[in-house]
């Protein structure tokens, strides 16, 4: 029985596992996960059949974010978890370590040293597509720019993360809000096993915010729109529930040390509840 980092090809099952427990992941997810932090992949197996796993991402000198921890079923119960879990929390090192936990999990995060500091939680609704002439897609040269400003709106420098999210591929596209030729908000959309994604997500306000979202670059795409706010009472929130839009599930944002120091958008989203 071994812990080992994942290779491209096992995140790519385990992202299976995910969708099993219906979690909805991209159809690219992988490679840009993957990139953020190659060594950041635990997965255990038991008689060499893959078992458990987690994520711990090292997204700088800072700041870790933990995700993916999933057992499959009929290795539940037997400590194959806690395996996973003391590698991933090993490679944080020093770093404050955050997480989005679900309900049933939220106590013995707790008990590891997490701590409650807000929720994230998850819209679903329709878009009416309405391309607006200030938005465009986001180009190679407008990445660097976009790390940035995600950085001040998150809180945590995730360059190696973002350098391949905000790639564009054939299931995922960034797009950008100008003012002439300065970036005033974007969003990130991308398609997933049912429908789409939206994150990350910003805008400083109701109009550009309606602007970004009415700018899919996957018109007439089957499914619901999945958006994840950082609580129920924040504005995109009401805006999206203006819209339609009605909340499916929720998890708690939880911290070990220090929570990230950031400047928030008044209309904002997280990228992915297993990076941040």
């Amino acid at each position: 029985m071994t812990v080992r980092t994942m290779t491209l090809d096992d995140l790519q099952v385990v992202l299976g596992w995910a969708a099993d427990e219906g979690w909805n992941p991209g159809l690219d997810d992988a490679p840009a996960f993957h990139a953020a932090d190659p060594a950041g992949f635990f997965l255990k197996e038991v008689d060499g059949v893959p078992a458990a796993a987690i994520s711990v991402v090292n997204h700088d000198d800072d700041f870790a974010f933990l995700g993916l921890y999933l057992c499959k079923p009929e290795y539940r119960g037997q400590g194959h978890g806690m395996d996973v879990w003391r590698a991933g929390i090993a490679h944080a090192g020093q770093r404050s370590i955050g997480l989005d936990g679900v309900p049933d999990q939220q106590a013995n995060y707790a008990r590891s040293g997490f701590i409650h500091h807000g929720s994230t939680v998850r819209f679903e609704g329709h878009i009416e597509d309405s391309p607006d002439k200030r938005v465009r897609p986001a180009t190679s040269s407008d990445v660097v720019t976009l790390i940035e400003y995600d950085r001040t709106t998150s809180g945590m420098a995730r360059q190696a993360f973002l350098a391949t999210w905000f790639q564009s591929t054939a299931t995922r596209q960034t797009m950008v809000l100008v003012d002439g030729s300065d970036i005033k908000g974007f969003a990130t959309f991308r398609k997933c096993r049912s429908g789409m994604k939206i994150g990350p997500f910003v805008a400083d306000g109701e109009t550009d915010a309606l602007a970004l979202l009415a700018s899919s670059p996957f018109a007439g795409l089957r499914g619901p729109a999945f958006i994840d706010t950082q609580g129920h009472s924040t504005p995109l929130a009401a805006l999206l529930k203006t819209r339609g839009f009605a909340p499916v599930f929720e998890t708690a944002r939880m911290f070990t040390g220090r929570t990230p120091n950031y400047r928030p958008s008044m209309y904002q989203a997280i990228a992915t509840m297993e990076l941040g």
